[in-house]
């Protein structure tokens, strides 16, 4: 492994330990044990790496989601595997989402990719959505502005579980992203046939 993705792995590790406000560059260089300088010389701000991570993050939400968009014929375990993966993509970033306002604040190339980002999602997932009324998972009968507002909720939920979780059930990794996912994949429960509502109610309720 190379300095840079040495510095990225223990910045990542960092962050997600102390959060955002409370690790520095000279803080990632001690615990490298290598001199601020040949941190600088990669990353020369907190930022840079921010920027960096933010970055990633989309990418492999953007890789997940075009994976689902791709499946010839879309069924409820695609479902239930995107916001499982999902959630381990979130999580493996938390940092982010614990910290995020300041980071929007702070940050104006994130906020700016951030509020793009929420714009194409809207047509990613509303062109997903469709396809699930065509295979007759979903009800074909859905208003638009409701599914307008499942988008809304999606991103509700999505960047706001990691924070719920630290301030109430406090669940490890492995729980959390099994909690979640399944309340993440409740959302689409009510738009669901009366059929797949049955096979939802056997395969991922428990009783």
């Amino acid at each position: 492994m190379n300095t840079k993705d040495k510095i990225l792995q223990t910045a990542l590790k960092l962050f997600n330990e102390k959060g955002y406000n409370n690790v520095t560059t000279r803080d990632i260089a001690a615990e490298m044990k290598i001199s601020a300088g040949n941190l600088h010389y990669h990353f020369k701000h907190s930022e840079d790496l921010i920027i960096h991570f933010f970055t990633d993050l989309k990418l492999n939400m953007d890789h997940l989601l075009e994976n689902l968009k791709n499946i010839p014929k879309k069924d409820l375990s695609d479902l239930y595997n995107y916001t499982q993966s999902s959630c381990e993509i979130l999580y493996t970033f938390r940092f982010i989402f614990l910290n995020f306002v300041d980071i929007l604040r702070k940050i104006p190339a994130i906020e700016s990719q951030y509020a793009q980002l929420n714009i194409i999602r809207v047509e990613e997932f509303q062109s997903i959505f469709k396809d699930f009324q065509e295979y007759r998972i979903f009800k074909e009968n859905i208003p638009d502005f409701i599914l307008e507002s499942l988008v809304t909720q999606i991103f509700i939920i999505g960047d706001n579980w990691i924070t719920f979780n630290s301030l109430t059930l406090k669940l490890n990794k492995e729980e959390s992203i099994k909690h979640y996912s399944i309340i993440f994949l409740n959302l689409f429960y009510p738009f669901l046939t009366d059929e797949q509502q049955k096979l939802y109610e056997l395969n991922y309720i428990k009783n």
